[in-house]
């Protein structure tokens, strides 16, 4: 029988743990293989964000990381951090529809589509955040900041095993990442490399448990910085976000 001891909201709200990053950094591969370590210790499900498309989710599925019904799509039909960030509702909804269809889930990993380094989550949504970069983008781009590298709850150097064909010097791009970061922490990250998947497991169990325990709040990471895009007909369209807060 289902347990009637405790609130309603504490039996059926999940951990949101929102995953973010340019495109191409490897956000799926990073869900895939937080889904592959921990399915057999934590009940997850996954909101992927693509602009016109389900593609994210169709791979996530094909790759039989979790039950196909736990991995579902958001088509956002607009910038990627506009559905992350400016409304959040249609994310709210798949979110919270996923936690009552398989209550109760203990993590809901929500995928941004691919966006630029100041895409951030709104905590309306999610409750942590990790931020993907890739070695392949430039060992330079850590250091260049930016809300979503500077105030996510991690940020990952994936793709570490891919360094030597690049010319990226990991240690340097992991510490230009700490120096950007204030001291947050940095994760350099290949899902061939077990102790660096190791420490990507430990992170989640840890954040996990720090958020059941109520023991983090999430903070507004501030407004999106003004930033461009190339539409569906290759139109470039320039934003600028107000947020009162």
């Amino acid at each position: 029988m289902p347990d009637t001891t405790q609130p309603e909201t504490t039996r059926t709200r999940s951990f949101r743990l929102g995953v973010a990053g340019p495109v191409g950094t490897g956000k799926s591969s990073l869900i895939a293989t937080v889904c592959r370590e921990l399915a057999d210790e934590l009940r997850l499900g996954v909101i992927t964000n693509d602009i016109y498309t389900d593609e994210d989710a169709r791979l996530l599925r094909s790759a039989g990381v979790l039950d196909p019904e736990r991995i579902r799509a958001v088509e956002t039909g607009a910038c990627p951090h506009t559905a992350i960030r400016d409304d959040v509702t249609p994310n709210l909804i798949a979110v919270e529809d996923l936690e009552r269809d398989f209550a109760p889930l203990d993590v809901v990993l929500v995928e941004s589509g691919g966006d630029n380094l100041t895409a951030t989550f709104s905590p309306a949504l999610v409750d942590a955040q990790i931020f993907v970069l890739d070695v392949a983008g430039g060992g330079d781009v850590a250091r260049k900041g930016g809300p979503g590298i500077a105030r996510a709850d991690l940020l990952v150097v994936n793709k570490t095993d891919l360094a030597q064909y690049v010319g990226v010097d990991v240690p340097q791009m992991v510490k230009d990442a700490e120096a950007a970061r204030n001291g947050k922490p940095v994760l350099a990250l290949s899902r061939h490399d077990p102790e660096s998947v190791a420490g990507l497991k430990e992170w989640v169990l840890a954040m996990t448990k720090i958020v059941r325990d109520g023991g983090h709040t999430p903070i507004d990471p501030g407004p999106m910085a003004p930033h461009s895009h190339v539409d569906e007909n290759g139109v470039l369209i320039s934003h600028t976000h107000a947020h009162s807060h």
